[in-house]
């Protein structure tokens, strides 16, 4: 695979001004950075909220470390009226604003819908918040994991979960975040579409809730349309039958079997064990009683212990068998197919994961690691005094 080149990406000249402290507006930020935009990140004196936020590597948050690369960081007091100041001259030659504060907090700042819209009506304003514009005032802060509680989806999360286990996990520490973050940049891309013809800014409410939502899931979904009762039991989305996680001999495998070819293909690959003998060959699609799902899983269990994980998925897959390795974060960096395709690239001895997409003309690179705080202030104040 072919390095990314010093190509210039597909928003170079675009001057986005980032606000926003918490995972949804950073990613957002980083979305759009990672096209080739200007990012420049506006922290609080102390810096934002994300640098504290661990696991940490040589005293830095790894969690800013990957929200942050490709941009530039400034420090500025909101509330002070001269750093006010500055950040207006930002945002007069700006094209984005990104925030992902409560109402209140812009209110207080005169960074509201109004507000900046009066002041900046070229702008492209993205405000990113648990419920959107409008909600109650107690609904505007919230954790993701409240999020993804309202939501809906930590309700069968994680699943095939012991039922007296209370679903607070869910799927990944800030799902909510990443899934408003891809709209609001999707969002932001097509409003500076419009800029571009008109001149014109817009507003972009973003509701995290409405998002998820949006992405409604299998077992939400038999719900609304009235295939399923909703209740309080979270074993909806468990697969049934045998699918589930395995430990091996290095780690673990997840195995998914509907069909009789599967259950030929494994018997074959097992070595046709006495135990698999006793079941019918087509009891995945007919015969897929309990009493059958607990025998397959003890006879699979004694087997799989003593494999690898790598190899014995590998020779499952090209018989047509759905197992896969569970991979652990060491695993995907050498990882051949990512490995193929430059998915995580390295800057200064540090690799980072990059995008599930690749561009052509304008590939997707890690130019620079997250700043330092204030790293661009005396850029910045050059900047604005000759804007001045």
């Amino acid at each position: 695979m072919t390095p990314p080149t010093a190509t210039p990406g597909a928003l170079e000249g675009k001057l986005i001004i980032e606000i926003a402290e918490r995972p949804a507006g950073e990613q957002t930020g980083k979305l759009l950075a990672d096209f080739g935009a200007e990012v420049i990140k506006v922290e609080r004196p102390g810096g934002a909220p994300t640098r504290g936020m661990g696991p940490f590597k040589d005293g830095k948050s790894a969690v800013f470390g990957f929200f942050n690369t490709n941009k530039k960081s400034v420090t500025l007091d909101l509330t002070d009226s001269a750093d006010r100041a500055t950040l207006d001259r930002l945002l007069a030659r700006a094209h984005v604003l990104i925030d992902d504060h409560d109402e209140a907090w812009g209110q207080a700042r005169r960074l509201d819908q109004a507000a900046v819209a009066t002041a900046h009506p070229h702008l492209v304003h993205c405000a990113i918040t648990a419920f959107g514009q409008g909600a109650p005032q107690e609904w505007q802060k919230a954790y993701p994991i409240n999020v993804i509680n309202a939501g809906g989806w930590a309700y069968h999360s994680p699943s095939e979960a012991p039922d007296e286990q209370p679903p607070l996990k869910g799927a990944g520490r800030f799902l909510p975040d990443y899934e408003s973050a891809i709209d609001a940049a999707t969002c932001v891309l097509a409003s500076l579409h419009r800029q571009h013809g008109s001149g014109q800014g817009q507003f972009i409410d973003i509701s995290e809730i409405e998002t998820q939502l949006n992405r409604i899931d299998g077992v939400l979904d038999r719900m609304v349309a009235g295939d399923v009762e909703p209740s309080a039991d979270r074993t909806a989305y468990d697969q049934g039958g045998p699918a589930t996680s395995f430990a091996c001999k290095d780690g673990h495998i997840y195995i998914y079997m509907t069909t009789k070819g599967h259950w030929n293909a494994l018997v074959e690959l097992m070595g046709s064990p006495q135990w698999a003998k006793e079941f019918p060959e087509d009891w995945l699609e007919f015969h897929c009683t309990d009493d059958r799902v607990v025998a397959f899983r003890e006879g699979f269990q004694d087997w799989i212990t003593h494999q690898e994980k790598m190899p014995i998925t590998t020779a499952a897959q090209k018989a047509g068998i759905p197992m896969v390795p569970v991979n652990t974060a060491a695993d995907l960096p050498v990882n051949e197919q990512l490995v193929y395709r430059g998915f995580f690239q390295e800057l200064d001895g540090i690799k980072y994961p990059t995008a599930g997409y690749m561009m052509s003309g304008t590939p997707v690179r890690v130019r620079s690691h997250a700043p330092a705080l204030g790293a661009n202030n005396a850029e910045i104040e050059g900047a604005g005094d000759a804007d001045a």
